[in-house]
C-alpha cells in the first residue's frame, strides 16, 4: 500500500492492481464493504478511477477480475457499469482485498 492509502476495516482508498486476461493493471480506487447477515457473506465494492484498460474490460464480455492491494492475496471481483466520467464500478463477495486493522486485544496483526 502506498503512503497515500487510507483504510479502515470497512473502507479502502488508494492504489491497487487489477488482474485480468493475464495482465496487471495499476489503478486508483475507493472501496467499502460490510458483512451481510442475510446471506452470511462479506459484500464489498466501489469505484475504480478512470483508466482506459479497465473501461475496455468493463465494456467487454470479460468482467471477472482479481483486485490486489499491496502484497495481500488478490480477491475475486466483477466489473460492472462504466460511469459518465469513465470510472468503473467493481463488486466482490469475499474477504476484502485490503488489510484489516488489528483488533483490540488480539496479538496477531492483519
Amino acid at each position: 500500500m502506498s503512503a497515500d492509502a487510507v483504510w479502515t476495516a470497512e473502507e479502502y482508498e488508494g492504489e491497487a492492481v487489477v488482474r485480468a486476461q493475464g495482465r496487471e493493471i495499476p489503478v486508483q480506487l475507493k472501496l467499502s464493504g460490510r458483512f451481510e447477515p442475510v446471506d452470511g457473506r462479506y459484500h464489498w465494492g466501489g469505484r475504480i478511477a478512470p483508466q482506459p484498460d479497465i473501461e475496455r474490460l468493463a465494456r467487454s464480455t470479460e468482467k471477472d477480475v482479481t483486485v490486489q492491494v499491496g502484497r495481500l492475496a488478490g480477491a475475486p471481483a466483477r466489473l460492472a457499469e462504466v460511469d459518465p466520467w469513465g470510472g468503473v464500478r467493481v463488486q466482490g463477495l469475499s474477504r476484502p482485498p485490503w488489510a484489516q486493522p488489528p483488533r483490540e486485544g488480539l496479538s496477531d496483526g492483519p
